[in-house]
């Protein structure tokens, strides 16, 4: 509660709503996660998955993950994004295609003035579960648990969004990364090699 120094009313305090996008991106499958903090409460709003293996090429693939990112963020207006940021590794070409993924899914945000923050693999994983080395499975059980939900474990992608939101959550004083800031180098290997079917 708070006081008013000019009134001797009491006026309660109102807590805004926070919603946070999180987005797993990929060329094959992307997963979107929704949730909604309230006064220090975790909601989830929506989760899914982006299915781009139907597409012929890459150019319709991220034209179709830009305009579901978009679609998302015109329905449910998120004050923020967290993305994955999966940045080094040697295989270049699963770089460069997931690179471009991450470009689209960051594009749509900037294009709504929306901020993002960027988190590494293993630290959503630490974030969540306490093991940077986490399971998809464990993951998707632990973001179930937190918040309340009984998740399809058949959308590993989508859990890992809401994780990413989770994550996001836990440390909501984190800035974005700075434009040519490198991330810990490592973190983009330990992504390919979970999700090389996410890969053209």
């Amino acid at each position: 509660m708070i006081i008013n120094p000019t009134s001797s009313t009491i006026q309660p305090v109102v807590t805004p709503e926070k919603v946070i996008l999180g987005v797993d991106p990929g060329t094959m499958i992307a997963g979107y996660g929704i949730i909604s903090v309230k006064g220090g409460t975790m909601s989830m709003i929506q989760y899914g998955v982006v299915q781009l293996s139907k597409y012929t090429t890459y150019q319709l693939k991220l034209q179709k993950l830009y305009e579901t990112i978009l679609r998302l963020i015109d329905e449910y207006h998120p004050d923020e994004m967290a993305i994955e940021d999966p940045f080094f590794g040697k295989n270049v070409q699963a770089m460069l295609k997931l690179g471009r993924a991450q470009g689209v899914v960051m594009a749509a945000a900037l294009s709504r003035n929306i901020p993002i923050v960027e988190y590494a693999p293993r630290r959503i994983k630490q974030s969540v579960t306490g093991n940077g080395n986490a399971s998809k499975d464990q993951v998707s059980q632990m973001v179930g648990h937190l918040l309340k939900e009984d998740l399809d474990p058949k959308f590993f992608d989508a859990t890992d969004a809401l994780a990413i939101a989770v994550c996001h959550h836990f440390h909501e004083n984190a800035l974005p990364v700075a434009p040519g800031k490198k991330n810990k180098k490592g973190a983009w290997g330990a992504f390919v090699s979970e999700n090389s079917n996410r890969i053209l």
